[in-house]
């Protein structure tokens, strides 16, 4: 049995949510009011998997998750509203060590929640095999050790024009952790970076643009969300928007990234093998390096597989590091990684292939 603690002051979340977990026939489930009562019960119920909503009064969500951390280290999935206070709220709880967000349903809850359920359902199963993990101030720490360990030696170089008129492109993949992985891995390139760098990364359409905004100001690369076709350019890192998928295309200006609805055939989105197949279609195999790290699922394993079949790099973030080793463990199972390295490894292989 998965041993579950719902933190919610709201009395119908509670019981929506209750109804939703006992029902999957797994799960014992405890709840707590507000986050001080979750605070009591971390001993007496010890929970494997927490659910703690961002808003509440007295201990918020966020005052409560870093006593959690300090106290009794546990997986945790917040529950955000749609808004702009609540998407920065939960990237904050992410950097802090919460292993997942999911969006609280708008307008009639109790209507809306049979739809979230089977979402919530997997985030909250896959939270409960999670690593947890400390992540406040993780760049940092990264940043250090990279300074202290150097850059280990690459595969080998991968193919550039001098000339630069046909440069490369990076595509990175990650869901469940991934927002301070993302943050690990981009505060470790330079300004100049000479490639352009997209990212799917699994999260609902309000909280990426919000993500753009927040790993812009922490890392020297310029950061965005993907809202339009966009020319894509060295020292930049273009997020694809939640709930829909990033692709890449040709026009006469060049290579863009753009937007595009969600595809049916695609669980997931921003969709990683999308993203990557369409890579494919306008980009030789040879000048793309792509990089999977933690997730859920096994979004982008076949798509980058095929990438290095066709003679592309591919990096596989490392189970000890992974706060859910699927993804990337997919991936490694296909035999599809070039390299498979710890989180604080990856920027610096990056690096040394890119020059």
């Amino acid at each position: 049995m998965i041993r579950l603690l719902v933190v919610d002051d709201s009395a119908l979340m509670r019981k929506l949510l209750g109804g939703i977990f006992a029902a999957e026939g797994d799960f014992e489930v405890a709840f707590a009011r507000n986050g001080m009562e979750a605070l009591d019960a971390l001993g007496r119920f010890q929970p494997d998997v927490i659910t703690l909503d961002v808003a509440m009064p007295g201990l918020d969500g966020l005052a409560c998750l870093d006593r959690i951390m300090l106290e009794r280290p546990c997986p945790v999935v917040m529950l955000s509203g749609l808004t702009a206070e609540g998407a920065e709220a939960s990237l904050e709880a992410l950097a802090r060590g919460a292993v997942d967000v999911v969006a609280k349903p708008a307008g009639a809850v109790s209507l809306a929640i049979d739809d979230l359920a089977p979402l919530l359902v997997q985030k909250v199963r896959a939270a409960s095999r999670a690593r947890p993990r400390p992540s406040l101030r993780l760049a940092e720490r990264l940043r250090a050790r990279h300074t202290a360990l150097g850059s280990p030696a690459p595969l080998r170089p991968v193919a550039r024009d001098p000339a630069g008129s046909r440069g490369g492109l990076v595509l990175v993949g990650s869901s469940t952790g991934g927002p301070p992985a993302l943050d690990a891995l981009l505060s470790g390139l330079p300004a100049d970076f000479p490639w352009p760098v997209v990212v799917a990364q699994h999260m609902p359409g309000r909280f990426t643009g919000t993500l753009a905004h927040r790993l812009d100001g922490l890392c020297a690369v310029t950061v965005q969300e993907v809202t339009r076709p966009t020319v894509l350019a060295a020292g930049h890192v273009y997020i694809g928007r939640g709930d829909a998928d990033v692709i890449i295309a040709r026009r006469p200006s060049g290579l863009v990234a753009a937007p595009a609805p969600a595809h049916p055939d695609h669980p997931w989105h921003p969709s990683v093998d999308r993203l990557v197949a369409s890579a494919l279609d306008h980009v030789e195999a040879a000048r793309l390096v792509g990089i999977l790290m933690t997730g859920m699922g096994r979004d982008g394993a076949r798509s980058m597989a095929e990438m290095r079949a066709r003679g592309g790099h591919t990096i596989a973030e490392a189970e000890e590091t992974a706060v859910v080793w699927g993804m990337p463990g997919e991936l490694v199972r296909a035999g599809g990684a070039s390299r498979v390295v710890p989180l604080d490894a990856i920027a610096p292989e990056l690096l040394a292939w890119v020059s």
